[in-house]
C-alpha cells in the first residue's frame, strides 16, 4: 500500500464503511466494497495522482461497487435504489426519538454496541468496522488467539443482521444500556492510535483524532454522564503528551525522559477542566480514575515532582473497580516508584507467576526496567530479549534493542 493510500485508509476507512452500511445494511458487503475501493486507489492514484478529495473518491468507488453487486444479486431489490442515492442524514429529524446528532460513524458505533451483544463483541466489532483494525490487531488488544476473535466478529455481525438492530444513535432513554460498550470502544480506538499494537509507527494520529472527535460528540450527547466526560478527559490528557513520545529519529521516548516543554499546555488545561466537570457529578468511575492518573503525570513540571503515592493509590482504587492484570502491572510500577523498586518488582514477579499476562510484552519490559534500575543487568537483558520477541511495533522493538545492548555491555 502506498503512503497516500495508507494515509487515506487511516483517515477515511470508517467514513466509507459507515456510509455503505447505512445505505445497504450489509456489513460484509460494505467492508468488501471499501476494500475494493482502496485496492483500486493503489493502482489509480499511482497513475493519475491523488484526487483532491480522497474520501469522496473512495466513497463513490465503493458505492458503485456495492450498487453493481446488489444489482447482480437476486435479493438486491430496493437496496439498489438506496445504495445509488445514498440518502442524506436528516431524514430522521421528524422522528421523535431523533438524537440530534448526524454522524454516520457515531451511528455505526451505537449499532455495534447494542446490548444484545456481549461487551467483548461490541468492542471488537466496532474496532474492526470503525477503525479498520485487523483481526490480529484486535486479538492482541484483547489478549486472545486470532481464531477466537475471528469467530466473535462473525457471530456479532450475524446477530445484528438476524435481530434487525437499527442503524442509528438511540434516543436518550436507552443510551444508558449502551454507554459501557461505546466508551470502551472509544478508548480502545484511542489506545490503538496512541500505542499501536503492530506496524512501523508507535502512534497512528488519525485514530487518536477520530477517537477524541467521537469522545466530544458523546460528551455532547450525554452531558450528565460522568464517565463520558472521564474518557474524554483521559484521551485529551494523553494527547497533550503525544508530541514528546517519539524523538526526531522516530524513536520511543519514555515518560520520565520526555521534553515536557513539548507537551501541549492547552490540552492539559482542557483535560483537567473536563475531569473536574466529571468529578462534580459525584459518580466516580474507572475512566475518571485513569484520567486522574493521567492528570498527575501531565501536571508534574518535572519527573521528580510526580506524586507516585497518589498514583499508586489511584491504581489501587482502579483495580478494585475493574480487576485486571494490566492494571495490576501499572500499579506495581507506581508502587516501585513510591515505596521502592524491590517492592514493585515482587508485585511484577507475582503477576508473572500467575500466568495472567502470558505473551504480554510489557510484563517483560516492566520487569526488565526494574531490574536495570536495581543494577542487575544480566537479568534485565534476559527480560528485554523476551519483550523484544513479543513487541508489535518497530518503534518499540528499536527501544528494547537499545536497552538490551546497554544491559549486555554492562553485564
Amino acid at each position: 500500500m502506498t503512503a497516500d493510500v495508507a494515509a487515506a485508509f487511516r483517515d477515511e476507512w470508517s467514513r466509507v464503511v459507515a456510509t455503505l452500511i447505512r445505505a445497504t445494511g450489509d456489513w460484509e458487503l460494505a467492508e468488501e466494497c471499501a476494500q475494493d475501493a482502496f485496492a483500486l486507489a493503489v493502482e489509480r492514484w499511482a497513475r493519475d495522482g491523488v484526487p483532491g478529495r480522497p474520501g469522496a473518491w473512495l466513497t463513490t468507488v465503493a458505492r458503485n461497487r456495492a450498487t453493481d453487486r446488489l444489482r447482480r444479486s437476486a435479493v438486491g431489490g430496493s437496496k439498489v435504489e438506496e445504495a445509488a442515492r445514498m440518502w442524506e442524514p436528516g431524514e430522521e429529524r421528524s422522528d421523535p426519538d431523533y438524537s440530534g446528532i448526524d454522524d454516520d460513524r457515531l451511528r455505526l458505533m451505537f449499532t455495534c454496541c447494542h446490548p444484545a451483544l456481549s461487551i467483548e463483541a461490541q468492542v471488537a466489532l466496532t474496532l474492526r468496522t470503525l477503525a479498520g483494525l485487523t483481526t490480529h490487531e484486535i486479538a492482541r488488544a484483547f489478549l486472545v488467539p486470532e481464531a477466537t476473535m475471528a469467530q466473535r466478529l462473525v457471530r456479532a455481525k450475524r446477530k445484528i443482521r438476524n435481530a434487525g438492530i437499527p442503524y442509528r444513535v438511540p434516543p436518550a432513554h436507552v443510551l444508558v444500556d449502551r454507554t459501557e460498550g461505546v466508551l470502551a470502544v472509544v478508548y480502545l480506538l484511542f489506545n490503538e492510535g496512541y500505542s499501536a499494537t503492530a506496524g512501523d509507527d508507535l502512534v497512528r494520529v488519525g485514530l487518536t483524532a477520530e477517537a477524541i472527535r467521537l469522545g466530544r460528540l458523546l460528551a455532547q450527547l450525554m452531558p450528565d454522564e460522568p464517565e463520558a466526560l472521564g474518557v474524554l478527559a483521559l484521551m485529551i490528557l494523553h494527547e497533550s503528551r503525544r508530541p514528546a513520545r517519539v524523538d526526531g529519529e522516530g524513536d520511543l521516548v519514555l515518560l520520565e525522559q520526555q521534553d515536557r516543554s513539548l507537551w501541549d499546555p492547552g490540552l492539559v488545561e482542557e483535560g483537567t477542566r473536563v475531569l473536574d466537570a466529571a468529578v462534580r457529578l459525584r459518580k466516580p468511575g474507572p475512566y475518571q480514575i485513569q484520567a486522574a492518573i493521567a492528570a498527575c503525570h501531565a501536571t508534574a513540571a518535572d519527573p521528580a515532582l510526580t506524586d507516585w503515592v497518589e498514583i499508586a493509590a489511584l491504581y489501587a482504587e482502579l483495580s478494585r473497580m475493574v480487576p485486571s492484570p494490566v492494571v495490576e502491572l501499572n500499579r506495581a510500577v507506581a508502587v516501585a516508584m513510591a515505596e521502592g523498586l524491590e517492592v514493585g518488582l515482587r508485585q511484577v514477579d507475582a503477576l508473572g507467576e500467575s500466568g495472567r499476562l502470558s505473551g504480554y510484552h510489557l510484563l517483560h519490559a516492566t520487569r526488565a526496567d526494574l531490574l536495570r534500575r536495581l543494577d542487575r543487568p544480566a537479568e534485565a537483558a534476559f527480560e528485554y530479549r523476551a519483550a523484544l520477541d513479543l513487541a508489535g511495533t518497530e518503534v518499540e522493538r528499536r527501544y528494547l534493542a537499545r536497552r538490551l545492548d546497554e544491559c549486555r555491555g554492562a553485564s
